[in-house]
């Protein structure tokens, strides 16, 4: 008799390596949260500043995150809060928060006396990350199917079609803004604070490779099929089909990606 619980442990431990990382972004962004509610309360202590709205934070971050995501920040570009702030007519507090953030799901790197550098991305790194995600994402559509409210199943079905009309116009950054979306509003309505931090690196890594990839391998149609299939089932609570739907997103999602080792392979020779 094969023991379940042994099966997972030796999966679990066979992907230990990307496991850390994703563990340890987690607690570095519980870290940072409680150092800022400790500068928070130490600032409304002594009047001397007024406290970070932490909306402009998450302004700053989703812009930055798209501006890398999009290339309009390449790879190895040097960047500081100075620069930033002037082109996004934001204050340096919020760049330089949400520059925290994104360091923490690897989009940039800071380095001594040089600044802050945008990071690189790495096919077999989509690999090892897709390994990471499928038994989450599996996770994610069982909660939001026995958990999702009306409001949000109502949300999901708007998305759903969102996500084909995105596919149909063939709009690489509308595509990835209405995945994004998704991905946040599956989490939310799994209804689980734990998963809402770890699958938010994950989730934003991706979108950085499909930019570069998806456009190229014309998968628009597939993939929004796929997403629109998970959403579906999650919307009429049925668990085993939201699996199953996940299973078969994940499956296209590491073809893609396979796919495109091959090119890069095949064109570096």
């Amino acid at each position: 008799m094969i023991c379940y619980f042994c099966f997972h442990c030796r999966l679990l431990i066979c992907q230990l390596p990307t496991v850390i990382i994703v563990i340890e972004s987690l607690v570095k962004n519980v870290m940072i949260g409680w150092m800022q509610s400790m500068d928070s309360s130490e600032e409304q202590q002594t009047g001397s500043t007024t406290p970070l709205d932490v909306r402009l934070v998450d302004v700053a971050f989703e812009r930055l995150e798209e501006m890398i995501v999009t290339r309009q920040l390449p790879p190895n570009t040097m960047v500081s809060e100075l620069q930033l702030s002037a082109e996004l007519k934001m204050g340096r507090t919020p760049i330089r928060e949400a520059l925290q953030r994104l360091r923490q799901i690897g989009f940039v790197e800071m380095q001594p006396r040089r600044g802050t550098m945008v990071c690189g991305t790495d096919i077999r790194q989509q690999l090892e990350l897709l390994e990471v995600r499928r038994p989450l994402e599996e996770l994610v559509a069982r909660c939001a199917a026995l958990r999702a409210s009306d409001e949000e199943r109502r949300g999901l079905s708007e998305l759903s079609k969102n996500i084909r009309n995105a596919a149909a116009e063939g709009d690489v950054i509308n595509y990835l803004r209405i995945n994004r979306q998704i991905h946040e509003k599956e989490v939310q309505a799994a209804h689980n604070g734990m998963l809402t931090n770890v699958m938010a690196a994950s989730h934003a890594q991706s979108r950085r490779f499909w930019y570069q990839n998806i456009q190229q391998n014309k998968a628009f149609d597939e993939g929004a099929d796929c997403h629109s299939r998970v959403l579906e089932a999650i919307i009429a609570g049925n668990v085993e089909l939201a699996i199953d739907s996940v299973r078969d997103l994940m499956q296209f999602l590491e073809r893609l990606t396979r796919s495109t080792l091959a090119e890069f392979s095949n064109s570096s020779w």
